[in-house]
């Protein structure tokens, strides 16, 4: 271990990991610290990931891919299943991952990138000049160390302290946590070539409880709910209620519990000197919980920024702005619809909600485009989907735009 670097990256995740492995790619000297002793563990995470977005940052190993599947079910309160494929399920349907074997990939990238990797390895506080973030305040093997850089990079998870210890506000609400646990079950019976999304306020008040396949009869069995809606049940609970009803052969042989940020976008992820990422920068989907994508998207863009700015000589908030822009344009605007879509279905009653799923119980999804699933669930439910109002203007314009029936 050095006493400084170009880019200290902290926290491994996928977040972490991709940074510190694009930065060190680049040139650059980068350090990756990791606080737990065994990186990808616990595993607080369904493992789901889109297969395209994650081709986009590391090759697919059979090592570490549990199952794929071809689509998901979304089983409404009243019994009704909606079959969508796996291209238009969203980014957590496509790989179900061991999280454990892939963080361990991840990280063994970083290093074979030529990045220093460290577990077990404590950060404690930031240094602070002139307004800036130059280096940590690192507790490894029971020594305190100091450690300079150009750049830091935040990819602490949703307990988050180098955002704050930076000034940055990542503070949540209870409304903007889902609150989380998870049963890996065998003996669930499930078809494995879907993943399983149950909706309703009796199995999940402002939640899902999802099943996602791990192979050999395996499956994560897990909910999430907002922390302001849990109610006088914990989700260890309600989840417990739901093993029981709908897997009463299966057998619990992992627990996890945890939290995910589900706020949206936070008002900044950038200071002099550092950048955040992932669940640090709050850029999981606040809808569905989901987040490896998004975080391996934002830790490639913190690198390139990192990488441009250590270049020019100037890691001032206003030279990394470009990162704060290119996240917010791309993977920001799908977080800012995915926060309109939260705010409305998970308020709904499931009379509501039955009634949505009756609406498009008969449309292929398959062949599905956006304006055929607009049309079906704007007939029956004009006022009850008001509220999405902008997300279908924005989706129209932008699919007119394209046959120059809109111009700017």
């Amino acid at each position: 271990m050095k006493d400084r670097y170009d880019v200290i990256v902290v926290g491994a995740g996928p977040a972490g990991s991709i940074a510190a492995t694009n930065a060190a790619r680049k040139g650059l000297s980068v350090l990756l610290v990791e606080k737990r002793q065994e990186i990808g563990a616990p595993v607080r995470c369904a493992e789901g990931v889109s297969k395209l977005r994650l081709q986009q940052h590391i090759e697919p190993d059979e090592s570490w891919i549990c199952s794929e599947v071809r689509g998901a079910q979304i089983i409404a309160p009243n019994g009704i299943t909606i079959t969508m494929s796996e291209e238009n399920a969203g980014s957590e349907v496509g790989y179900v991952l061991d999280r454990k074997v892939f963080d361990r990939a991840l990280a063994e990238q970083t290093a074979e990138a030529g990045a220093e990797v460290l577990v077990k390895a404590r950060v404690t506080g930031l240094i602070i000049e002139d307004d800036s973030v130059c280096g940590v305040n690192l507790m490894y093997h029971g020594e305190m160390h100091t450690i300079r850089s150009s750049i830091v990079i935040g990819a602490d998870g949703v307990e988050s302290k180098v955002g704050r210890w930076a000034g940055i506000d990542t503070s949540l609400k209870p409304s903007q946590i889902e609150t989380c646990a998870q049963f890996l079950v065998s003996g669930t019976g499930i078809d494995q070539q879907f993943c399983y999304f149950y909706i309703g306020n009796e199995v999940a008040p402002a939640g899902y409880v999802w099943l996602f396949p791990k192979g050999n009869d395996l499956a994560n069995v897990g909910i999430g709910i907002l922390g302001n809606r849990a109610g006088s049940k914990r989700p260890i609970d309600l989840l417990t209620e739901f093993v029981e009803k709908n897997i009463s052969e299966g057998r619990i042989i992992e627990r996890v519990a945890g939290a995910v940020p589900a706020s949206g976008p936070i008002e900044k992820t950038i200071a002099n000197g550092l950048m955040l990422v992932g669940d640090a920068a709050r850029q999981s989907d606040p809808f569905t919980g989901g987040g490896i994508s998004n975080a391996m998207d934002a830790g490639m863009m913190a690198a390139e920024v990192a990488t441009k700015a250590i270049a020019a000589g100037d890691v001032s908030e206003k030279l990394l702005q470009e990162y704060e822009t290119c996240w917010r344009e791309s993977i920001g605007k799908d977080i800012g619809n995915s926060l309109i879509v939260k705010d409305t279905f998970f308020n709904l009653p499931d009379e509501d909600l039955n009634c949505l799923a009756e609406s498009v119980k008969d449309v292929d999804f398959d062949k599905m485009d956006f304006i055929v699933l607009v049309s079906a669930l704007f007939k029956s439910n004009k006022k009850l989907l008001w509220n999405l109002r902008p997300l279908f203007t924005q989706k129209l314009k932008q699919k007119f735009s394209a046959k120059g029936i809109f111009r700017k």
